[in-house]
């Protein structure tokens, strides 16, 4: 069953992507004991979002990406990709991966890596040259294609590595960390890119610990620590902005200040205080993480069913 006919029979537009219960356990040395490093995990992300997959170090974001990718076998629970489970070879062709830290035959120069994994996937060769072309343009590497990968920057091996998941124009993206050791310009292009692909109508599965780039694309952020999901939403949800506005004032004193409020209280609105800086992604991400490891009860905003 393709998976087309899989999505029209279950539902007209089943979710880009769909966890239901993720457990992952790894045996411990010894065999005797073993460590979970994802528990009970359940996330939906709608055709056409940028959602981002945020967390600290070991919180379980890795093993999420693979169990989706169909690379481990889940503990308990599923992970499907466009209504067809994520273990179904169907799945691959319909993805674009870039993982965190991409290793590329050292041997292959840029375009040839491209042509390699056009091949791999499936790519027709009517139009697979001129595909290539617009990629290597695209990340910038066209004065560079037919150097050895071997001598690449972190930066380019990014750059190549994001043009091999877009090569054979995948639906889904599932992008590790792409602007881990770009500069500030080779980050905001990647940023660009990863909108453009909005824009076309692809869906971006995206891990990264630059938080100003997620709050800056993402329509989505879902908070992992150690293996439990924290806090999932939309952003201006889980930073209380979506209720608010903002007036930007210059030197006002504080008796106006004052009469603003009064003023303001006569017609219905409530000034809730003066701020110097907007709520922001990272501090709500930092308070979030904060809050679990004091071992808080209170749910903070967006915690529980992750379905819209």
């Amino acid at each position: 069953m393709t998976m087309e006919e899989n999505g029209n029979s279950t539902a007209r537009h089943p979710p880009a992507i769909e966890i239901r219960g993720l457990t992952k356990d790894y045996p411990l040395p010894g065999g005797r004991q073993r460590v979970r490093a994802v528990d009970g995990l359940s996330l939906r992300v709608e055709p056409g979002q940028v959602y981002g997959l945020l967390g600290p170090n070991g919180s379980g974001k890795s093993t999420t990406l693979k169990a989706l990718l169909g690379l481990l076998r889940p503990t308990l629970g599923e992970c499907f990709l466009a209504g067809v489970p994520s273990s179904d070879p169907a799945t691959h062709r319909a993805i674009g991966y870039l993982p965190e830290a991409p290793y590329f035959p050292r041997f292959l120069s840029g375009r040839e890596l491209l042509r390699f994994h056009a091949k791999l996937s499936g790519l027709p060769r009517d139009g697979r040259e001129a595909r290539i072309e617009t990629l290597l343009a695209r990340v910038g590497l066209r004065p560079a294609a037919d150097r050895r990968v071997g001598t690449y920057s972190k930066g380019m091996l990014q750059r190549i590595g994001l043009a091999q998941a877009l090569v054979a124009d995948p639906a889904i993206l599932i992008l590790d960390e792409p602007t881990a050791g770009v500069d500030p310009v080779g980050a905001d292009d990647i940023a660009a890119l990863i909108l453009e692909q909005k824009a076309c109508g692809k869906t971006v599965l995206l891990c990264s610990h630059l938080l100003t780039q997620i709050e800056d694309i993402c329509d989505r952020v879902a908070i992992l620590h150690r293996g439990r999901l924290l806090a999932e939403g939309p952003l201006d949800e889980l930073l209380g902005r979506s209720a608010r506005q903002a007036l930007v004032v210059e030197n006002l004193p504080e008796g106006e200040l004052a009469a603003f409020r009064q003023w303001l209280g006569a017609r219905g609105g409530t000034l809730h205080g003066v701020e110097r800086a907007p709520a922001r992604l990272d501090r709500f991400f930092l308070k979030t993480l904060a809050q679990a490891e004091q071992g808080e009860t209170a749910t903070p905003a967006g915690v529980g069913d992750s379905t819209p």
